[in-house]
């Protein structure tokens, strides 16, 4: 198995990279996630899982390791394939995901692409003790999540808006990331209208 790939970036799109080692080129799936976060460099390390099946061979890259180990946690649920959780990887980052499903919130999941009602119950019961563990000493209470309701409002808002859905939701996640306290939907449409202006 591939554990990573060291090497140019010689290409990239938010689903997909090259990564150059070696005279050699990998074409590597991607999420959104990771995309953002190579989307300006030249070389990277990109940590990796192969995905092997009886008509295909392919890599999908994760730009940190916890992003990769909630990848493998969300194949080993039933009906969850590579794909999907790439979808699920790129709708919420990894804190967000771990969030989720600590609180079984299956409604956040299942408002992925590909992701029902049933399935989102399925991925919570499944990963849900396997999460906690991973999390260390932090508690279910300790990972509360604030600004979740806001954040869907304002998103939600801007939609009715006009604004085109992923520009909308890139410039509510830079909001957050950089300004956590917000907690007024006025207030985070607001600085989302700045990003994107």
């Amino acid at each position: 198995m591939i554990a990573y790939l060291n090497g140019n970036i010689t290409h990239r799109t938010p689903t997909n990279t090259y990564v150059e080692c070696g005279g050699v080129s990998y074409h590597v799936n991607i999420s959104l996630n990771t995309y953002s976060k190579i989307e300006k460099l030249e070389k990277a390390r990109i940590l990796t899982y192969m995905n092997v099946r009886e008509d295909e061979q392919s890599l999908y890259g994760f730009f940190d390791e916890e992003e990769r180990a909630l990848f493998i946690l969300l194949i080993s649920v039933s009906g969850v394939g590579p794909n999907t959780a790439r979808v699920i990887l790129s709708y919420m980052n990894a804190e967000e995901l771990k969030k989720a499903i600590i609180h079984e919130n299956d409604f956040a999941l299942s408002k992925v692409k590909g992701i029902g009602p049933k399935t989102a119950k399925r991925i919570i019961l499944d990963l849900k003790d396997k999460v906690i563990r991973e999390t260390g000493d932090q508690s279910p209470a300790g990972l509360a999540m604030p600004g979740t309701g806001v954040r869907d409002e304002a998103v939600a808002a801007m939609l009715a808006l006009g604004f085109p859905k992923p520009a909308v939701e890139k410039a509510i996640k830079s909001v957050l990331t950089a300004a956590p306290e917000t907690q007024s939907v006025e207030d985070l449409i607001k600085l989302a209208l700045k990003q994107m202006g």
